[in-house]
């Protein structure tokens, strides 16, 4: 298991949950496909985004524009029909609210956002493509209750429970509240993109509405997580309210419960290359509700 392989498979070139044991695989695609000339991001920070998997904005907001998106979140959280639709997950025993999904189709404001230039420009640059929008949402970490998010790839559960190709898609979490070293920051593996950990059990019918709450199946091994850490180490992210942090799609992260009185709020979009559009799912009966992973795979900004 600690031997990084490839594997023969020309149909899917990252199997998973579909073996008794776990295995670590080399990445077969491209991190940056787009030229500094493409965008924003100048040519020394996309070197290091390929290396590294991420890059830090610390401005990317500002506090005034801060202050517009938190209102929106208050908003958001007190609305009767946002906290009856299904695409709201509250934490596991309680009603408190953990994520809202498909947040750019519920608000204008957010939707906003998505078409900022500083936000999808950079997106675009990085996958060298127009993008759509994955998947969307706001996630709230309430102070004293807010939740752990375990070790995850997210492109595992794109790929198996989504019907992702490919490593053709790059997150961006923006900061709504300061991340302190002890609220629940983002933690990443720097490096760990260009290794696949392929997961053991088989996906369960409607996995998601267990999985959002609290993922079991689709989450690396102790094993796999401690070569992982070993190798790269783990590099815990914080930052002002309107600081920002993209990571490629199979960056293996995660982040700890809050314990302190201070929230931690962000909003998280997908953006996934127009050429890279989701197929039928890898290792899932069906694929998983739009508001969680999309079907419409329109540019944004079409």
């Amino acid at each position: 298991m600690s031997i990084i392989q490839n594997h023969p498979s020309i149909d899917d070139a990252y199997p998973t949950r579909q073996c008794g044991e776990p295995a670590l695989l080399y990445r077969q695609d491209p991190v940056v496909y787009g030229r500094p000339e493409d965008g924003p991001i100048d040519a020394a920070t996309l070197e290091s985004f390929e290396a590294n998997g991420y890059l830090t904005i610390d401005r990317l907001l500002e506090p005034a524009e801060v202050e517009d998106y938190r209102a929106e979140l208050r908003r958001l959280s007190s609305d009767p029909a946002v906290l009856r639709d299904e695409r709201t997950v509250t934490e596991k025993g309680s009603d408190e609210v953990r994520s809202i999904f498909e947040v750019h189709r519920i608000s204008e404001v957010f939707a906003a956002l998505v078409r900022d230039p500083r936000v999808v420009g950079r997106a675009r640059q990085i996958l060298g493509s127009e993008v759509y929008v994955h998947q969307s949402r706001v996630n709230y970490k309430p102070g004293f209750g807010g939740r752990d998010f375990f070790w995850h790839s997210d492109f595992e559960t794109w790929h198996a429970e989504d019907g992702m190709p490919r490593m053709r898609a790059v997150s961006i979490s923006i900061a709504l509240t300061e991340n302190f070293v002890h609220n629940g920051g983002l933690m990443i593996m720097p490096g760990s993109h260009k290794t696949f950990v392929s997961c053991v059990g088989e996906t369960p019918g409607d996995h998601y509405k267990q999985s959002l709450k609290d993922q079991r199946v689709g989450t690396p091994d102790a094993g796999s997580l401690s070569i992982l850490a070993d190798r790269y180490g783990i590099e815990l992210f914080t930052g002002a309210a309107g600081s920002a942090t993209m990571f490629d799609c199979n960056c293996m992260h995660g982040s700890n419960g809050n314990i302190t009185p201070y929230p931690r709020s962000n909003v998280f979009i997908v953006f996934n290359s127009v050429e890279n559009a989701c197929v039928k799912p890898f290792a899932a009966d069906s694929p998983r509700p739009s508001f969680i992973g999309a079907r419409d795979f329109t540019p944004v900004g079409a």
